[in-house]
C-alpha cells in the first residue's frame, strides 16, 4: 500500500455495482477510469462498455494491472499522471472513478476543459467536496467549485459511502457524485473567461463585501454593481450564477466600448 498517493480501495461488490449503475453506461460507451487500483471496478466497467481506458499513476499497481488485463481487449492500461493525460484527443467518453482526494479539484477542472469531449463523470469524492459542488447561493460551502462545475454540468449526489467501506479507511466520509455535461451553459455570457475571472476574484476575499473583493477588476466597481441591480455590500456567496453573469457581461461590454473608441481614427 502506497499511502503517499492517497489510495483507499473499495472492494464491496454491492457498492461497486451501485457506482457502475450510477454511470448509466451503454454497450457502445468509452469509459475512462482514473486510479483503477486493484482493478475490481475496471473489470465491472468492461462488462458494460465497449472500451475502458484505465489510468494508474502508481507503477507497482500499474504493473499488476498490465499483467491481469493483458488479454482483455476491451481494457487499456495507461501508466501515467492523469493530470498529463491528453483527454482532448479521445472521442466522446464517460468517466467512472474513485479519484485521489488530494487532487480532486484539479482532475475535475481538467475534465471540464472546453476541448475535452466529456459526456459525464461518476466520481467517488470526499463528501465535503460533493456538497461544495452542489451548493447553492447562501450556503457557506458555495464558491468557485460550485459555480464552475454547475456552469458546465448538472451535478447530483447519488449516494454516500461510509469510510469503513474502504481499505484502508480514509479519515472522511465519501459520496458518489454524477456530473452530466450540459449541452448549453445555464447563463448567457459574452466572454466565459471574464465570467470565471469575476467569480474567482470575488471569492478570493469571500469575507469582504462584493465591492471590496471585486475592486481589483475596476476602481468604479461599486457603480457598476449598482447599474447591474446588485447591492455592493453583499457577500460573494449570496450571488447566483445569473448575477455573476450580469457583472461579467457589463465588464465585457464596457471593455469592448473602450477598445472601440481607442481604435477609432
Amino acid at each position: 500500500m502506497r499511502r503517499r498517493l492517497g489510495q483507499h480501495f473499495l472492494f464491496d461488490p454491492s457498492i461497486l455495482e451501485r457506482i457502475v449503475n450510477a454511470a448509466h453506461l451503454k454497450p457502445e460507451d468509452i469509459v475512462v477510469e482514473i486510479g483503477p487500483g486493484k482493478g475490481r471496478l475496471t473489470r465491472m466497467l468492461a462488462e458494460r462498455a465497449a472500451k475502458v481506458i484505465a489510468i494508474e499513476y502508481d507503477p507497482i499497481l500499474c504493473e499488476e494491472l498490465l499483467k491481469e488485463f493483458s488479454r482483455v481487449l476491451r481494457i487499456e492500461i495507461h501508466c501515467q499522471d492523469v493530470l498529463k493525460y491528453p483527454f482532448h484527443e479521445l472521442p466522446p467518453f464517460k468517466v467512472v472513478a474513485n479519484i485521489p482526494y488530494y487532487i480532486t479539484t484539479p482532475i475535475i477542472f481538467k475534465l471540464l476543459h472546453h476541448d475535452v469531449p466529456l459526456i459525464s463523470a461518476t466520481l467517488t469524492v470526499q463528501k465535503e467536496v460533493a456538497e461544495r459542488i452542489i451548493a447553492l447561493p447562501g450556503r457557506k460551502d458555495y464558491g468557485v467549485l460550485s459555480l464552475m462545475v454547475q456552469y458546465y454540468t448538472e451535478p447530483e449526489i447519488v449516494f454516500n459511502i461510509p469510510r469503513k467501506a474502504f481499505v484502508p479507511p480514509p479519515k472522511v466520509d465519501s459520496s458518489v457524485i454524477h456530473l452530466r455535461r450540459r449541452e448549453h451553459p445555464p447563463v448567457s455570457v459574452a466572454n466565459e473567461q471574464m465570467l470565471f475571472k469575476v467569480i474567482k476574484t470575488a471569492f478570493s476575499k469571500r469575507r469582504k463585501t462584493l465591492a471590496n473583493s471585486l475592486k481589483p477588476l475596476r476602481r468604479d466597481i461599486k457603480e457598476l454593481l449598482v447599474s447591474c441591480g446588485i447591492d455592493p455590500v453583499r457577500r460573494p456567496e449570496t450571488l447566483s450564477m445569473d448575477e455573476f453573469a450580469k457583472i461579467a457581461n457589463l465588464l465585457s461590454k464596457q471593455r469592448r466600448d473602450k477598445d472601440g473608441k481607442m481604435s477609432e481614427p
